[in-house]
């Protein structure tokens, strides 16, 4: 890749090219590589983003702002930034790393995009790195519930029930299949006072029980109305089909970023 067009996207030229190109370069390619330039820009996109956080939602109290910000600095927030900034293209990778695909490995990435904020910090300032941390988010935030980011769907299960005064849901395992390491659980989620059970699967009883409660949140939803009304009464159980989540952890953080073309 041009690096004139990686600034471009990046908004931000660089006065002294060789601190991007350090940023740029794994541990694989030469001993001068990143890691160091890494850990500086960790620290400086930590107290960038509690600060635009702080200062977006006035609202939220200190739990909240912690948990959207663990989320927003997290390495799959981070590859996706690098994905838009097409970082793979300009990755100074050794031999070893790129026969096994290095370039798309999102630790990598993830690290990489860490190492040029600590480039920039390293030759403008904080200012400087934090108005270029300020571009990206922002576009990100657009994209962002603060309300239910980083929050598991049992947590926001829980919340949607006692935000309308109902009872807890009740899970139950109804079925494990397979060997003692390579387990599949089987988790009924009931929500006894809308008269909805559903079921998921997952590779662990916690994976299983999200599932399920996923599905019982989008069940519960549909059946009481947005409008601040009682909860419309169903004549028998609703049943959903059973589901097995992509990620049994089900802790990905799904973000789209919208850039323009330089």
């Amino acid at each position: 890749m041009d690096l004139k067009l990686l600034q471009e996207r990046l908004g931000y030229q660089f006065q002294k090219p060789e601190l991007l190109t350090q940023a740029l370069t794994h541990r694989s390619h030469s001993k001068k590589n990143n890691e160091r330039l890494e850990f500086l820009g960790d620290s400086v996109l930590n107290c960038a983003v509690a600060e635009i956080l702080y200062e977006r939602y006035g609202d939220l109290d200190e739990g909240d702002l912690s948990r959207l910000r663990a989320n927003l600095v997290k390495q799959q927030a981070l590859y996706e930034i690098a994905q838009a900034l097409q970082l793979s293209d300009a990755l100074r990778l050794g031999e070893g790393e790129l026969k096994s695909g290095g370039f798309k490995r999102p630790s990598i990435l993830a690290d990489t995009f860490e190492a040029i904020v600590g480039a920039i910090f390293l030759e403008a300032g904080f200012d400087a790195a934090r108005q270029v941390l300020r571009k990206w988010y922002s576009q990100i935030l657009e994209h962002v519930d603060p309300r239910t980011l980083g929050k598991d769907d049992k947590t926001l299960l829980q919340e949607f029930l006692q935000g309308h005064q109902l009872p807890l849901p009740v899970y139950n395992v109804i079925a494990t299949t397979g060997v003692a390491h390579n387990q599949q659980f089987e988790v009924e989620c009931a929500i006894v006072s809308l008269k909805i059970t559903v079921s998921g699967q997952g590779a662990s009883r916690r994976a299983a029980e999200q599932a399920a409660a996923k599905l019982a949140l989008d069940a519960a939803q549909k059946a009481i109305p947005q409008t601040g009304r009682k909860p419309r009464k169903t004549k028998a159980s609703k049943k959903t089909s059973v589901v097995t989540p992509a990620n049994p952890q089900d802790d990905q953080l799904n973000l789209t970023l919208k850039t323009k073309e330089s």
